[in-house]
C-alpha cells in the first residue's frame, strides 16, 4: 500500500482546532444572533487590519465580493473590464453578470497579468482592470496602477487566493479601489462553507457595500437602494476568527513547503517550479509546477497515492460560455501553453517532511531521475 498524500486534507486542518471551533459555534448558538451578529464586525475589523486597509465588508462568497465591487463602482452595460484568461471562471462571470464585457490579456510566466498586454487591450470602453493574484502571488501592481492612472480606470483586485500575500511591503487587497477575497473551504483562510470579504480605504464604498449586501436596508424598515442578500454568516465569522489566529503559522508552513519543493526539484529539468522575487511574498494557495508530460505525471502520482490538481486546464476564453466574446485558440499563447503544463502539488500546512519527500520521490521516479 503506497503512502497516501491527498491534494487537500481539511479534516487534518480541523482536527486540532475542533474544540476551539465548536466553542465558537456554541457561542453563536447560545446568542441566537445568526445574521450580522457581533462576530461579523469583529472579523471585518481584524481582516481590515490584516490587509492594511481602513474597511472590510463580509459577504456570502468570493464571487459575491467581486460582483458587489463592480456594482459599487458603477460598472455595467457597455463597459469593458480587463482580466486574466487563466483564472477560475468566476473572475469573468461576475463581469458578464454585471452586464459588462470581459476582455482578456495574456499573462507572464508567474501566471499573473502582463501589464504590457493589458495596456494593449484598452479601448475607449475600458473602465476597469480586474487583476487576479493567482496562486497566492500578487500581480505586478505598480505598472498596473500606473496604467490605471493614465487611462482613468478603476482597479478591482481578485485576491481570492492571496490572503496575507505581499508585494513591495503591502498586502493583497490594499492596491485597488476594492479588494475581493474568497474564504471558501479550499482557501488559505477558509470558512466551513462559502464566505467572502471586500476591502477598501474608501468609507463611501464601504458604506454602499454594507447596504447592498443586506437588501439596501439603512434601518429594519427603510431600504435606501435595491440591494441583495449576501451577508457573511455569523457562524462563519466565528469560525474564521478562530482560524485567523493560526493563519500566520499556516502561511509560513506553506512557504516552507514551497521552498522544499523548489530545492528538491531544482535540477529536474522536466519540472519548472515557481520562484519568489525579492519584492514579493507569495502565500502559495497553490504550488503550481510546469511539467513535461503533465497528464501522464498526474496519473502516475495518483497511482502512487499522491493527489494533485490542475488550476486551470481550459483558459476562460476557450470555454463554451466565452464563444460570443470572439476569442480563438492562439490569442493568449502564454496562458494556453501553461494550461497544458501546469500541475498543482500538495502544499497545505499539515504536510510533514516525510510527505513532501515522498511527493518529490515519486516525481523523480516518473522522470527516471
Amino acid at each position: 500500500m503506497p503512502r497516501q498524500v491527498p491534494y487537500v486534507d481539511l479534516p487534518g486542518q480541523h482536527r486540532p482546532l475542533k474544540a476551539e471551533l465548536l466553542a465558537a459555534v456554541e457561542g453563536v448558538l447560545d446568542s441566537g444572533q445568526f445574521i450580522l451578529g457581533p462576530q461579523v464586525g469583529e472579523f471585518e475589523t481584524a481582516f481590515a487590519e490584516l490587509c492594511g486597509v481602513r474597511h472590510a465588508v463580509g459577504v456570502n462568497s468570493g464571487a459575491d465580493a467581486l460582483e458587489l465591487a463592480l456594482y459599487a463602482l458603477g460598472l455595467g452595460p457597455g463597459d469593458e473590464i480587463i482580466t486574466a484568461p487563466n483564472s477560475f471562471i468566476a473572475s469573468a462571470t461576475v463581469i458578464a453578470a454585471a452586464g459588462a464585457r470581459p476582455v482578456f490579456a495574456d499573462v507572464r510566466e508567474d501566471f499573473n497579468l502582463d501589464p504590457a498586454k493589458v495596456e494593449a487591450a484598452i479601448t475607449p470602453r475600458t473602465k476597469a482592470l480586474l487583476p487576479v493574484h493567482l496562486t497566492g502571488r500578487v500581480a505586478d501592481m505598480d505598472p498596473l496602477r500606473e496604467i490605471a492612472v493614465r487611462h482613468n480606470l478603476k482597479i478591482v483586485e481578485d485576491a481570492a487566493q492571496s490572503v496575507r500575500a505581499e508585494y513591495r511591503g503591502r498586502r493583497a487587497g490594499a492596491f485597488g479601489d476594492l479588494g475581493c477575497f474568497s474564504l471558501h473551504p479550499l482557501k488559505t483562510l477558509n470558512a466551513c462553507g462559502d464566505a467572502g470579504i471586500v476591502t477598501t480605504d474608501d468609507a463611501g464604498l464601504a458604506e454602499r457595500l454594507r447596504l447592498w449586501r443586506n437588501f439596501g436596508l439603512r434601518t429594519r424598515d427603510d431600504s435606501v437602494l435595491w440591494g441583495f442578500n449576501t451577508r457573511l454568516d455569523t457562524l462563519q465569522a466565528a469560525i474564521l476568527l478562530v482560524k485567523l489566529k493560526h493563519l500566520e503559522t499556516w502561511t509560513d508552513r506553506r512557504r516552507a513547503h514551497a521552498a522544499y519543493y523548489r530545492e528538491a526539484l531544482a535540477r529536474l529539468s522536466p519540472v519548472l517550479c515557481p520562484i519568489d522575487l525579492p519584492h514579493e511574498r507569495p502565500v502559495y494557495h497553490t504550488f503550481i509546477v510546469q511539467a513535461e508530460r503533465r497528464d501522464e505525471l498526474k496519473a502516475f502520482l495518483a497511482q502512487r497515492g499522491v493527489g494533485s490538481a490542475i488550476h486551470y486546464p481550459v483558459p476562460i476564453h476557450l470555454q463554451t460560455v466565452a464563444r460570443d466574446l470572439g476569442y480563438k485558440r492562439g490569442d493568449f499563447p502564454v496562458a494556453e501553453r501553461q494550461a497544458g503544463r501546469i500541475l498543482s502539488l500538495p502544499v497545505y500546512p499539515e504536510l510533514t517532511e516525510e510527505d513532501l519527500a515522498y511527493v518529490v520521490e515519486q516525481i523523480r521516479a516518473f522522470y527516471g531521475a
